[in-house]
């Protein structure tokens, strides 16, 4: 059973000029004499147009600026290294496959890889998870697939792998595509 509270008089006018508007769908069982309350509603403003296209004439090119390719908001390295390294033309110093590996036995793994990388003052490694298995999905719940893949990010984002860390990046597709991932290190100090 609900709890009702009970409602305060203003509340109580407007329900009562709503229930005035609504035409009953059944006949009434039972019907409380309840004594009728105008209501005055504020008129709402007015709003401006706004018109999101600029005017044109039939045959005339858009004069929208294009979009400057840029590197990512959070490119953190240098650009040029950066498009070398997207590319494909860098290659990676080290790499560790990290394919058949349950999550607990990746992530010690991937610890110690990129930690003693970092020390050996490596600058480029690769990890390849690979994409996954795409399984039946005889489920209420879709299985995802490339648990590795996915989870990956997350464990270079924590410490202490955060901390040796400059940039992320999905590998070029003569590296591994989107089944590995280029990890640029920090320089050690």
């Amino acid at each position: 059973m609900s709890r009702r509270r009970p409602l305060h008089p203003d509340e109580e006018a407007l329900w009562r000029a709503v229930a005035r508007t609504a035409t009953p769908m059944h006949a009434p069982i039972f019907r409380r004499n309840l004594p009728d309350v105008a209501v005055e509603f504020p008129a709402a403003p007015p709003r401006p147009q706004t018109h999101s296209i600029a005017p044109f004439r039939m045959g005339e090119k858009p004069s929208t600026p294009k979009p400057q390719t840029a590197p990512p908001p959070s490119l953190q390295m240098d650009a040029k290294a950066f498009g070398k390294m997207t590319k494909g033309k860098l290659s990676p110093e080290a790499r560790i496959d990290l394919h058949g590996m349950t999550l607990a036995e990746a992530h010690p793994e991937l610890i110690r890889f990129i930690l003693n990388a970092h020390t050996a003052a490596l600058r480029l490694v690769l990890v390849i998870t690979g994409k996954g298995k795409p399984g039946e999905d005889i489920g209420l719940i879709p299985r995802r697939t490339g648990v590795l893949r996915q989870q990956l990010p997350h464990w270079l984002r924590q410490p202490p792998l955060s901390n040796a860390i400059l940039q992320v990046t999905e590998a070029h597709l003569r590296h591994g595509g989107s089944g590995a991932f280029y990890v640029y290190l920090r320089r050690t100090r």
